[in-house]
């Protein structure tokens, strides 16, 4: 969804939502955190694909506060299957005892607050967390959001505007000298998108070239 249309849709939300419990998430942010984010799910359809994982970690300044994170693993999803399964690494065992979806979401959102949110490809978490919540709460995540990959492609056609960017995202992390962690893991995923939104920030694609 685009921003002109996330604008829209939070206006109304915050108006339906000013005497709810959850009111508070649509006041605007004035601390100095972000929140990292990231989901594992059992597809890449936004219309059918369900939380299998969902990780977040703070970031305040220029430190990524991998000890203020947030790793959660969600009941197994009915649609997981041995395709999903290869990318996550999460088989239906390792979801015994997992999160039931509302539950899971509660402590997301206790956790992200009104703070912006930083993510790869973020468009598609959204989507995702979006389809759960509204079904669930009436409304979407009212955060501001910044998807690192968009912010290297703007930089990098900024600095090197004869190069066509193609963000991948262990091509970037290794560009930027960040070290991947835990890759396809949710909580690996938000900390490694958190280093490179970090990265970003302190012009270190100035460094480099190429895609």
């Amino acid at each position: 969804m685009n921003t002109m249309l996330r604008a829209i849709r939070r206006v109304a939300d915050r108006r339906r939502q000013a005497q709810g419990d959850y009111g508070w998430l649509f006041n605007p942010y004035t601390g100095n955190e972000m929140v990292s984010l990231d989901c594992e799910t059992t597809g890449l359809d936004t219309r059918s694909a369900e939380l299998v994982s969902i990780a977040a970690v703070r970031i305040r300044d220029d430190r990524v506060l991998t000890s203020e994170s947030l790793d959660l693993r969600l009941a197994r999803p009915g649609s997981l299957n041995g395709d999903s399964i290869c990318v996550h690494r999460l088989r239906g065992t390792d979801l015994e005892g997992g999160l039931v979806v509302d539950e899971a979401l509660s402590r997301l959102l206790d956790f992200i607050g009104n703070r912006p949110l930083v993510g790869w490809c973020i468009g598609y978490d959204l989507a995702i967390l979006d389809r759960y919540l509204k079904e669930l709460l009436g409304f979407a995540l009212p955060n501001a959001t910044i998807d690192v990959a968009q912010e290297y492609r703007r930089q990098l056609r900024r600095s090197h505007p004869d190069v066509v960017a193609r963000p991948e995202f262990e091509r970037v992390a290794e560009r930027l000298g960040v070290p991947v962690m835990g890759r396809h893991t949710a909580l690996g995923d938000a900390v490694t998108t958190a280093l490179m939104h970090l990265r970003l920030q302190s012009g270190a694609l100035e460094e480099y070239s190429g895609s």
